[in-house]
């Protein structure tokens, strides 16, 4: 289980997402330029107890126009190996010392437990409280393998294509992750998908696919 501390990040999660989105080929500048605020996500538990896991979902903009944004983001120790494309930026964390945050979609620990949570074999967690479910969180793959492994990943104009090798299987599979959330939108036709729950810019709550798995005739 993941323990929450409940303490200070310099810079923190959203001033750091401030300065990396610009560079996101989904993301899309409103007037005044980025301005994350949080809406919503959840947390998985990395088995091994070392790796911080959150799909965070931001809002950025104002009235109509707002968009929100899914950052699935890893949190570690010590940098990640082959990995200095994907790093959103360090923190430094007010008991843990420096943290190095990724974009999830590129550690293979995320990613594995993003399989397990589609498969049913991990359970969502809330974003701000120990070892509580995220009831609101619903999953589903058909069929499972015993695991899956990041092959690689590619951004698209509203998405992430994560490209993994299921335990097992002859033909890759394809976790594509929103990034530009829909509300009401379950993400097209697939072999499953994750379904959550993030507030928009009025307070209103909204629903829609964080992420749909997608073999080779689905896309």
């Amino acid at each position: 289980m993941a323990v929450i501390h409940h303490t200070t990040m310099q810079p923190t999660k959203l001033e750091l997402l401030a300065e990396w989105l610009p560079g996101r080929a989904w993301y899309t500048a409103g007037p005044g330029g980025p301005g994350p605020v949080k809406a919503g996500g959840f947390r998985l538990d990395d088995p091994a107890g070392e790796v911080g896991i959150e799909f965070m979902a931001v809002t950025d903009g104002a009235g109509p126009d707002a968009l929100t944004y899914l950052v699935p983001m890893t949190y570690r120790g010590t940098p990640l190996e082959g990995a200095e494309h994907a790093l959103i930026g360090t923190s430094e964390h007010g008991v843990l010392g420096t943290r190095w945050i990724y974009d999830g979609v590129h550690d293979p620990v995320l990613v594995a437990q993003l399989y397990a949570l589609l498969a049913g074999r991990a359970e969502a967690q809330a974003q701000s409280v120990d070892d509580t479910p995220d009831p609101t969180v619903a999953a589903s793959l058909a069929p499972a393998a015993a695991g899956a492994e990041l092959v690689r990943a590619a951004d698209g104009s509203g998405h992430t294509d994560v490209l993994v090798h299921e335990a097992g299987a002859a033909a890759p599979l394809t976790l594509r992750v929103r990034r530009v959330l829909r509300s009401g939108e379950d993400g097209g036709p697939g072999r499953g998908r994750i379904v959550a729950e993030w507030r928009l810019a009025d307070g209103t709550t909204a629903r829609g696919a964080f992420t749909v798995a997608l073999a080779d005739g689905d896309r």
